[in-house]
Parts: C-alpha cells; sequence; structure tokens
C-alpha cells in the first residue's frame, strides 16, 4: 500500500482541522482551573497544588499539541521533496488527538468539562475521517513498511548545507569512534577516554554554545542553537553517557556566565572551555530538594578574599573529570529563597574513577571537597558523584557576575537550563534514533515461525509510530531552538523535554521488546538504551517538576484570556 493523495496540502489542511477541533478542550480546562486556582485574582500555588493530577496530565496535553503542530509545519515544508512526511504527520496527528482526548475524557468534571463537550469536539475532528483512514491497521503497517526500507534517514533533514555537514561529521564520528567504545564504557563503568574527548577537542565540541570572540563556533552575529542540537543528538546516538551529554555542562555554563559573567570571567573561563582544556561539571541538586533549587542550603561564607562552602550536592555528573563545577550556592538567609542564592566557578584538578579527595593547602584554609560516584542502572561513563565541601575555599573572583551577582545565581541557573532542557530533547532523538535503527537491523534478520520479525503486522506498525514519535520529537526540538535563539522559548524548552524524554522511554521499550530476549541481554545495544532514556525524564528537571511548577503554572496563569468551553457549554444550554 503507497500513501496516494490527489492533494497532499489538503490532507495536512484536515490534518490541522481536526487537530484544532480538539483545542478548545484545552483551552478550556486550562481556562477552567485558572478560575478554580485564583484567589482574588491571582494565581494561587496553594490551590493548585491540589489540583496536581490534572495539572501534570493537562501539561502533557499541550505538549502533544505543540509537537503534533509543529510536525505538520515540517511536513508542509518537504512534501514536494518527500510525500511520505504527510503520511506520517497525519498518522501521528491522528494518534496524538486521541491521547489528548484520553486524558480529558477520563475525568472530565476535573478540567471543567461535560462528556457532551468532549463527544461534540471528537465529532468535529472525526468529521474529516482523518484517523478513521490513517489509523487503520493496514495503513499503518504500511507507512511502517515504507520508512524502514529507509535505512536510518527516514525523511529529509530540511537543514542547510552547512548544518547537513556538521550532522554528518558527527554522525561519522558516533558511529566509527563512539560506537565500538560504547559498550565497555557502559558495562564496566568505565571513565569517557582521550580516544573520544580529544578528538572532540579537535573538532570544536566544546564551543558549540560559545561565540565565536571567545574562541567557541557560535557566530557572534547571535545564537543558533541548531548546531548544538545536532551535535548533541548525534553523540547521543552513539552513547548518552559516553558522549552525548559531555558538551551539556559547558552549555549550561556558557549561558550562564554568557548572561551574568564579568567580562573578565568570560575573557578567562570560556575559551578555555571552548577548547575542552576545562571540562565542566555542575553542582546544582542537593539530598534533600531535588529540583527545588530555589531552597538550596550548600552555605558559602565571606572570609578574606572570597568564600567557604559548605555542604553537599548530589547527582554532580562528570564531577570527577570536570576542573571547574558550576556551583550553586547559598550566598543570603534561608528565608531570601531564590533571591539568596549565587553561582560560583570552584575549581578542582581533574581525576579519574569513581572517588576524588581535594585537599586545599594551608594559605586557602585548608579546605577539602570530596566526591563519590553513584551506582546507577545506566547513564555510565560521566559517572554522577555525592560531592562534599568542607571550608572549602573560593574566591571573589570566582562568583559568577562578581559583587553584583551576589543574590543571582538563581537567574543564571534558569537561563543555563533553559538549554540543558533543550539540549536533553536532542539527546533523547539521539537514543530513539538509534533504537529504531538497532530493532530495523534486528527484525530484518530474525526469523520467527519462517518469517522475519520485520514482516510481521504488528512490527510494522510499532515501527510506524515508533518512527513518527521520533520525528516529531526532533521537529519539536528544532522549533524551540529557533524560538529560545529569538529571544524566548523557555516555557517551550520544559515542553520539549516533558514530550521527548518520554517518548524515549517508550520508543526505546518497543525497540527492546522487538529484540524478545535478546533485548534484555546486556550485550545487545538496545538494553542499554532503554536504561538510558530512564534518566531522561529526571535529571534538568523531573517531569513532575516541570509539568507542575513550570508548565501547568504558566500556562494556567496565562489562560484568562482564552475562550472556556464550559461558557460555550452554558450558552448551548
Amino acid at each position: 500500500m503507497e500513501f496516494v493523495s490527489e492533494s497532499p496540502a489538503s490532507e495536512l489542511a484536515l490534518a490541522r482541522a481536526s487537530l484544532a477541533a480538539v483545542s478548545p478542550l484545552v483551552d478550556g480546562a486550562l481556562a477552567h482551573l485558572n478560575k478554580v486556582c485564583s484567589v482574588e485574582g491571582r494565581l494561587s500555588p496553594a490551590v493548585l497544588d491540589e489540583q496536581q493530577l490534572v495539572s501534570y496530565d493537562i501539561s502533557f496535553c499541550v505538549a502533544e499539541q505543540r509537537a503534533s503542530r509543529n510536525l505538520l509545519d515540517y511536513a508542509e515544508q518537504v512534501m514536494e521533496q518527500d510525500v511520505l512526511a504527510v503520511w506520517v504527520a497525519c498518522q501521528f496527528v491522528s494518534e496524538a488527538i486521541n491521547t489528548i482526548v484520553g486524558r480529558l475524557s477520563s475525568r472530565p468534571a476535573d478540567y471543567g468539562l461535560s462528556r457532551r463537550d468532549i463527544a461534540e469536539a471528537m465529532e468535529q475532528s472525526e468529521a474529516g475521517g482523518l484517523a478513521a483512514f490513517y489509523l487503520s491497521s493496514a495503513r499503518m503497517a504500511a507507512l511502517g513498511k515504507a520508512l524502514i526500507e529507509r535505512e536510518g534517514d527516514f525523511l529529509p533533514a530540511n537543514l542547510d548545507e552547512e548544518k547537513l555537514i556538521i550532522r554528518d561529521t558527527f554522525r561519522r564520528f558516533a558511529s566509527d569512534v563512539v560506537m565500538p567504545l560504547a559498550e565497555e564504557i557502559h558495562r564496566q563503568d568505565l571513565d569517557v577516554p582521550e580516544a573520544i574527548l580529544q578528538p572532540l577537542r579537535e573538532m570544536g565540541c566544546f564551543g558549540i554554545s560559545i561565540p565565536e570572540r571567545y574562541e567557541g563556533l557560535q557566530p557572534d552575529s547571535g545564537d543558533d542553537s541548531l548546531y548544538m542540537i545536532l551535535v548533541t543528538e548525534e553523540l547521543s546516538r552513539g552513547s548518552l553517557g559516553a558522549a552525548g551529554s559531555l558538551i551539556t555542562r559547558p552549555e549550561i555554563l556558557a549561558r550562564a556566565v554568557l548572561n551574568g559573567g564579568t567580562e573578565d570571567q568570560k575573557s578567562q573561563w570560556l575559551p578555555r572551555v571552548a577548547s575542552g582544556e576545562t571540562l565542566v561539571g555542575i553542582a546544582l541538586t542537593e539530598p534533600d530538594y531535588g529540583s527545588d533549587l530555589a531552597s538550596a542550603k550548600l552555605k558559602a561564607t565571606p572570609t578574606e578574599g572570597g568564600w567557604l562552602l559548605n555542604g553537599s550536592k548530589t547527582w554532580c555528573t562528570f564531577a570527577g573529570s570536570a576542573s571547574v563545577l558550576l556551583t550553586l550556592a547559598r550566598t543570603g538567609e534561608e528565608k531570601d529563597g531564590y533571591k539568596g542564592l549565587s553561582f560560583f566557578l570552584v575549581e578542582k584538578p581533574r581525576t579519574e574513577g569513581h572517588e576524588f579527595i581535594v585537599q586545599q593547602d594551608d594559605s586557602q584554609g585548608g579546605g577539602k571537597l570530596t566526591g563519590k560516584a553513584i551506582p546507577t542502572l545506566g547513564y555510565r561513563g560521566m559517572h554522577s558523584f555525592d560531592v562534599f565541601f568542607e571550608n572549602y575555599f573560593v574566591s571573589d573572583a570566582n562568583v559568577v557576575g562578581g559583587e553584583a551577582g551576589v543574590g543571582k545565581g538563581f537567574y543564571y541557573a534558569m537561563m543555563g537550563l533553559t538549554g540543558g532542557r533543550m539540549q536533553t530533547s536532542a539527546r533523547a532523538a539521539g537514543i530513539m534514533q538509534a533504537a529504531c535503527e538497532q530493532a530495523i537491523g534486528y527484525a530484518k534478520e530474525r526469523k520467527v515461525f519462517a518469517h522475519a520479525v520485520a514482516d510481521y503486522q504488528l512490527t510494522l506498525v510499532k515501527f510506524s509510530r515508533m518512527i513518527a514519535t521520533l520525528l516529531a520529537s526532533r521537529q519539536f526540538s528544532y522549533a524551540v531552538a529557533r524560538q529560545v535563539d529569538a529571544g524566548g522559548g523557555q516555557m517551550e524548552a520544559s515542553l520539549v523535554k516533558l514530550f521527548a524524554c518520554r517518548a524515549a522511554e517508550w520508543v526505546t521499550r518497543e525497540a527492546l521488546q522487538i529484540h524478545g530476549g535478546m533485548g534484555y541481554a546486556e550485550e545487545v545495544p538496545v538494553s542499554r538504551y532503554f536504561v538510558d532514556a530512564r534518566v531522561l525524564s529526571i535529571f534538568e528537571g523531573a517531569e513532575e517538576t516541570l509539568a507542575l511548577k513550570v508548565i501547568s503554572r504558566e500556562l494556567i496563569a496565562n489562560a484568562t484570556g482564552k475562550k472556556a468551553v464550559e461558557g460555550k457549554s452554558e450558552a448551548a444550554a
């Protein structure tokens, strides 16, 4: 079965109309939650916390909406080049509509909706027959068959020539250098070796997010985050733990220093980071305060010429190999909340292995910094550490922003995390790409009941859904990168992380399942993809924190100007 359409543009228009038909349900739910959770005209965080389940679910609804719209935009741009993009977009949108409506219909009263509201919206959405056509089992299997014959490049990249060169360069590096080393690094829990680090230094990898004037690769004329997205995705395809996360920490430090650092700090630190001479770790999370950065307690006490740091951090990835830890510490009182936090560039020697001890000399006060790697299910290679500061001295020159930066660390952290979250969506896409490639190769070779696994309808349907999800995630991340470069996109960076990381868990799960028993064996790469993908929804902001404290809060707070479905229902009655 081939895709045949007299007018691909009309198919996409139908998909947009079908998606638009259910959008008032989401808008109405947000407006209802705004009304329920507002006290004296202002959104009450305490009341909003009583609506956590529906806030969590509505965040995913909006993420799926945005992913659908971006995939439709992409399909419009490339349909003349490859009409299969229309098929992919229409199938994905049809499934997204069903998922969104399924969430809302499970507890409509909590969203201020009635079953009649939902039924009317679905009737309008289904009027064009989009789902009936694209979600038939035969058509989904046909899409899967068409896609798996494309050897990994499932649809056109829609990138300019320079970006294609960057993508292909790092794709070859991932295939030729990272993949042959990835399994041993994972199974033996080794450090990322110089065989990976040194070529990446030479390729300028660590300067992807640093402007040319500071010896990086980012154009001085303005940000182009697609470079970072493309490099991250390809390295993550090779290995999340051994390569895909190497530029995340430089990205966070670079954004924090560029936005808040002094000119001396920019000139001193950014060229060193860009060259890879200085490897970076980030110390944000604390044992008792997870994603709640505003409650950080690591104490920074003024002393002659600088500050003494006392306390602990956890989940400090790459802390051993790093020679600087970007550390969030409390320079004010606890009652100051997020306004009492500052960012410190904490220097340390680079160390190998799973433990380190740094003892300062007496001239620095004799402080000590220790770290111990946390044994983890996956994401091995970079190692995540518990880190302990004991009167560890940091000079005034290493406070990000200098004297003017004291108390502004939380703001700088948020600037850095926007890039980190956007980048995490690219890491998710890289893992999904690798998982799809591995599963396709295995399914074509493995025979069950005298037929290749890839010949079965269910397998083909799985592939159509997996690859469509990967492509939607990729285009979502590209769109958010452009928004961030234009000066916006902070909330969208959280949305794309929410969507892509959950998607990666599901896609890698399906890839493992296609492998059957072999998928559960450590010797097969897909088992590594599965355990690595699981961490994505946890770091750079756990999905619950993003959904409840960032995404839904902003969406609900801004929902007052939107037409509520409850108003439509009252008028109809």
